[in-house]
């Protein structure tokens, strides 16, 4: 064999490149990123988080009317403790005129990341200061909970995690705190 030629399979030590472990390494690697990269983009048009709102700009001009419906709440001294059992909800609701209770109260149960999984309870009034309605799933976790007149005239707000046990203590200034 002349010095100057290569053999026939272009491999210097006789095997063919497919033998070689390094183009496989690499190629391997390269295969790897590349499955990675369309799974990643079919993760990410196939599913929503819901974090953001079509309607920003208009939700950010309404936070006025939402602090003055806290301070409609304060003004009435309303609170109310809210108490789960599986899917059945009551909500005991005190206010210094507990004439002018109303015969509906709404009830919000926002999931802080996962937006498919918030719900809403009508709660028909049962009677001195009791109210109760009936959630569509069970709720486990954390939750943003708020509380609000069937007009819409004052809320009450919290954080809750019925998992614990403990009932929600709505306060007056649209805190919470959970009972021991």
């Amino acid at each position: 064999m002349n010095a100057n030629t290569l053999p026939a399979n272009n491999a210097l030590d006789g095997h063919p490149w497919y033998k070689e472990p390094w183009p496989w390494a690499v190629i391997g690697g390269l295969s790897i990123v590349v499955i990675a990269g369309i799974v990643t983009l079919i993760l990410a048009l196939s599913s929503f988080d819901g974090m953001v709102e079509d309607d920003y700009y208009k939700q950010g001009l309404a936070v006025n009317q939402q602090l003055q419906r806290d301070q409609v709440a304060t003004e009435k001294k309303v609170s109310a403790q809210v108490m789960l059992s599986g899917r059945e909800v009551r909500v005991f609701l005190t206010a210094a005129d507990a004439a002018s209770l109303p015969a509906q109260l709404q009830l919000h149960f926002n999931h802080p990341t996962r937006d498919g999984l918030d719900q809403d309870v009508v709660l028909e009034n049962a009677g001195q200061g009791f109210y109760s309605g009936s959630l569509t799933a069970e709720i486990h976790g954390r939750w943003h909970v708020y509380l609000e007149d069937q007009d819409k005239t004052w809320r009450l707000l919290g954080d809750w995690q019925p998992d614990a046990g403990n009932p929600l203590q709505l306060a007056v200034q649209g805190t919470s705190e959970k009972s021991p």
